[in-house]
């Protein structure tokens, strides 16, 4: 059974109420506009029908009165004739395809109406269903949303990333320790800079020890 029985449920229906409703909002609205879309067919398989009726009615219309001019003619040549008794026939006839007209004219009206409530109902259903699309489009977008961001809490939460951190600072440790290997070749090794360095630096601290043994002295 179909979520919708007659096309006054569906135009009806309050969309978002059913998919707020639903255990499944997703399924729901696929379920939704699957039977739009099959009732927009059916009514505009209806619809075309009617204009296909309209047509038939409308060629069998001018026919009928085609007819009755034809027979017009007749009892006016009868008539000029001086026959009388056809031209009474010849009207007959013209009246009778006249009242055929106007009942095809009837026809022609009440077909008329049923098109223009077909058009209404065409419209109505396709409002529908692209609310019902929007709606969908919106709930792909969220379930997406949600999809992401349930991963990213999983991957956060979980030991992965702390077992990538450790491993990272486990990797700085050993880059520290070959680091520190590399500088430990050069303690005890001066530049000649250096050394030039360390003799003005001792010639500095000699003549401010010999100054300092001169103020004692004294």
């Amino acid at each position: 059974m179909g979520i919708f029985s007659r096309f006054s449920d569906i135009i009806n229906s309050n969309i978002n109420a059913l998919l707020d409703k639903a255990e499944d909002p997703e399924k729901m609205v696929r379920l939704i506009i699957q039977e739009m879309e099959e009732t927009l067919v059916e009514v505009r398989t209806v619809s075309a029908k009617a204009i296909a009726d309209k047509k038939e009615l409308t060629r069998r219309k001018q026919w009928l009165l085609d007819q009755a001019d034809t027979w017009q003619s007749k009892a006016e040549l009868a008539l000029t004739k001086g026959r009388e008794d056809l031209a009474k026939g010849a009207l007959a006839e013209r009246l009778k395809l006249v009242n055929d007209a106007q009942a095809v004219d009837v026809e022609l009206e009440t077909l008329e109406n049923s098109l223009i409530e077909l058009e209404n109902e065409i419209s109505q259903l396709q409002q529908k269903i692209a609310e019902a699309k929007t709606r969908q489009k919106t709930l792909v977008m969220r379930h997406n949303a949600a999809t992401s961001k349930l991963k990213v809490r999983k991957t956060l939460s979980g030991n992965s990333v702390q077992e990538t951190l450790s491993r990272l600072e486990g990797y700085e440790r050993k880059l520290d320790e070959l680091e520190g290997r590399v500088e430990s070749y050069d303690l005890g090794k001066k530049s000649l800079a250096d050394e030039i360095d360390q003799l003005a630096k001792d010639e500095e601290i000699e003549a401010q020890l010999t100054a300092l043994k001169q103020k004692l002295g004294k």
